[in-house]
């Protein structure tokens, strides 16, 4: 696969990343597609291995998500800057300390953006709680999984 197509695989897979923290957007099969764009034309074993797994992975993160509690925002405050905010964090966190971070790193982006809002550690902190029982664990859980993919993916083309 070519450079140029190597990074518009990227992009659609960043771009699916960045669509599990919008609504409405299927970022999950954002990332499948990207992953089945690469599969198909590279056709290694690593990359049919690697489209099989994150397959199983997804599928599986979207029964999860199903049997979770509904997303319920209204109420709580929850700007798209907190989405933001969240996403940076996981991202970030998931560089920094791999695979790991991204879960303290989501948690964090809310509580700094929540912070910067609100003013206060208590109220901030609070506010943290109720976005994580509402929705942020359902959207942690998927935007984990794509991450994870997207790692994976980025680990194959390296070692390719």
């Amino acid at each position: 696969m070519d450079l140029p197509q190597l990074l518009l695989v990227g992009l659609v897979l960043l771009l699916g990343v960045a669509g599990v923290l919008i609504p409405g957007v299927p970022g999950t099969w954002l990332v499948w597609a990207g992953l089945l764009w690469w599969a198909l034309h590279v056709r290694s074993t690593l990359a049919w291995s690697l489209l099989v797994a994150a397959t199983g992975l997804l599928l599986v993160v979207q029964v999860v998500k199903w049997l979770l509690p509904p997303r319920r925002v209204r109420g709580l405050g929850v700007t798209s800057r907190t989405a933001v905010f969240a996403g940076a964090g996981a991202v970030l966190g998931f560089v920094l300390v791999p695979v790991v971070g991204a879960v303290p790193g989501f948690v964090g982006g809310i509580y700094l953006s929540e912070r910067r809002r609100l003013g206060t550690h208590g109220e901030a902190w609070a506010s943290v709680r109720a976005v994580m029982r509402s929705v942020g664990t359902s959207v942690l859980v998927e935007l984990y999984a794509c991450l994870l993919v997207v790692g994976a993916w980025l680990g194959a083309v390296v070692a390719q």
